[in-house]
This record gives C-alpha cells, sequence and structure tokens, in this order.
C-alpha cells in the first residue's frame, strides 16, 4: 500500500500543470463516487502543501457545488430526495444558517449534497447561491487542508470535544424565530 501511495505522490509532484488540474476534476468527480470532501481536502494539503492544496480544493468544492445547483434544478427527483432527507434529518421549519451550513460540512459524515440542498433553499437564484457556497466552502477547505496532518495524532476524546464544539457552535448560530404556517399549527395540535 505504502509503495502505490508513494508513486502517486510522484507521479502528481513530476506532474506539472496537469496535476492541479486532474486533482480539481478528481474534487467534481467525487461526489458522483460518494468519496467524502473531507479526504480529498486532506490530500490536497498532503499533495500541494497549505496554499495551493486549500486554493485547488476550494476551486474544486465550489465548482462541484455548482454542478449540484444544476443537478438538482434538472433533476426534481433528487431534488425531493434531498428535500425527504432534510426532512427527516432536520424537520419540516428548520431553515439552516450559512455560518451552520459552514460548520456541518466541518463535520466529517455530514452529507454534502444536503448541506448544498439546504443553501440552495436559502439562496434561491444562482449568484446568491454561488456566493454563499463559496463562503460555506472556505472553512472547511483552510481547516482540512492546513490542520490536516494533526488528525492522525488525534485521540477519540479529542474527536469527541471536536464534534461538541461544533454541535455548540450550531446551536449558538441558528435561526432564532421559526415561521409555522396556521393550518400546520392546527393540524399537529388536534
Amino acid at each position: 500500500m505504502g509503495e502505490k501511495t508513494n508513486y502517486v505522490l510522484s507521479f502528481l509532484e513530476f506532474s506539472g500543470f496537469f496535476a492541479p488540474v486532474a486533482f480539481i476534476l478528481f474534487h467534481i468527480v467525487r461526489q458522483f463516487l460518494f468519496i467524502p470532501a473531507v479526504i480529498v481536502c486532506l490530500a490536497g494539503g498532503l499533495l500541494f502543501g497549505s496554499v495551493f492544496g486549500s486554493l485547488y480544493s476550494l476551486i474544486g468544492l465550489t465548482i462541484s457545488s455548482f454542478l449540484i445547483y444544476f443537478l438538482l434544478k434538472l433533476f426534481p427527483s433528487v431534488h425531493n430526495r434531498l428535500h425527504q432527507i432534510k426532512l427527516k434529518w432536520f424537520g419540516p421549519y428548520t431553515n439552516l444558517t450559512h455560518g451552520q451550513i459552514a460548520l456541518l460540512k466541518l463535520i466529517p459524515f455530514m452529507h454534502y449534497q444536503l448541506l448544498s440542498y439546504c443553501l440552495l433553499e436559502r439562496n434561491k437564484n444562482f449568484q446568491d447561491y454561488a456566493v454563499g457556497s463559496l463562503y460555506t466552502n472556505i472553512p472547511v477547505v483552510i481547516f482540512y487542508t492546513v490542520f490536516g496532518q494533526f488528525f492522525n495524532s488525534f485521540t477519540p476524546t479529542m474527536a469527541v470535544i471536536f464534534l461538541i464544539a461544533l454541535s455548540v457552535l450550531i446551536v449558538v448560530l441558528r435561526e432564532k424565530f421559526v415561521v409555522i404556517k396556521w393550518k400546520d399549527f392546527f393540524k399537529a395540535t388536534s
């Protein structure tokens, strides 16, 4: 396994311009291969260093988010499926803020396309979605690219503390009011 990894790393080191383009394309394709974005960001830090790995990962994740936007507009069945997952995970009245989405993207096992769907619900037009997507991708890219080298040394206790801290921040950054339609309110109480 170590020999294969060294071969891939040496190939990417000496491939020049092709390596960043291949890495960005891999970011775009990774969502169809069910590879978490976190793993690809960690690999970007390992292959290209903190600065260029963050830049390439940000470009790849942002293009990937744009692709999700157009796929959700093009395929209503995927849109409906993500809506059902959102209802099951977050409930019918949850409207995640940009800060909550950015923090949820930091949790490695979160459904990335679901978070993009939540961002789409918040920003209906493409321009607002694109800006929101870029801003919510920045924390995950920087965190996992720059600090990826320390995750090998994380103990289970440190990982639990990290997840608890993220959970507290998600609650603090929540929207402070919920709008419930009149008919839904009385249907639930009767």
